[in-house]
């Protein structure tokens, strides 16, 4: 990754990872595809490479981050779906012609139309947000707790109770916030 731009932050599942390309929504947000390039890398590292990416790429990559974001959110909190976020997600999701392929070693894996089709990209990643906005994969919704992120991740743990989209970075900056809290409360305890 390159030091001039944040590191992506990355998960297990492709369409909340996307929407993890832009985090702290709730505070000062950090933009991780601010180019059509960062753009590429992001793909690349997600198993979707492309050679290349144009600005209004970009910007429909963008488009549909922010309405897998808004669906996911809705979905989370039990509220009706956004017939806007819906209409971007369904459009992506069959404009695309990539095609799932399996590995030797028994994985899948997306083979898209050409080397610079971005949209297949695109619609593989709207694929993915369809099948957990839509309940097909074992999981659920949910928003990451800390008031700066409020992120929409997809909770795999066994007890579907994780309140952190990721635990290396919200979780530990919220543990840190309530331990430095209790610590001024109570400056003569020892913890």
């Amino acid at each position: 990754m390159s030091a001039e731009y944040p590191d992506f932050r990355l998960g297990t599942v492709l369409a909340t990872s996307f929407t993890a390309t832009l985090t702290e929504r709730r505070g000062d947000a950090v933009e991780r595809i601010p180019t059509a390039h960062r753009l590429v890398d992001w793909l690349a590292v997600s198993g979707l490479a492309v050679s290349s990416c144009t600005t209004a790429q970009l910007e429909q990559a963008r488009e549909l981050r922010e309405s897998i974001h808004a669906a996911a959110t809705a979905a989370a909190l039990g509220e009706p779906l956004p017939a806007p976020a819906l209409r971007v997600i369904n459009d992506c999701s069959t404009r695309g012609r990539a095609a799932a392929v399996l590995t030797p070693e028994g994985e899948r894996r997306w083979r898209l139309s050409s080397p610079s089709a971005v949209q297949d990209a695109l619609g593989v990643i709207a694929a993915d947000a369809i099948s957990i906005v839509a309940g097909e994969r074992d999981g659920r919704l949910a928003l990451c707790a800390s008031p700066t992120c409020e992120a929409a991740f997809f909770d795999t743990s066994r007890s579907r109770t994780r309140r952190w989209c990721d635990m290396n970075t919200c979780g530990n900056r919220e543990k840190k916030a309530r331990f430095h809290a209790a610590r001024r409360a109570n400056p003569g305890s020892a913890t």
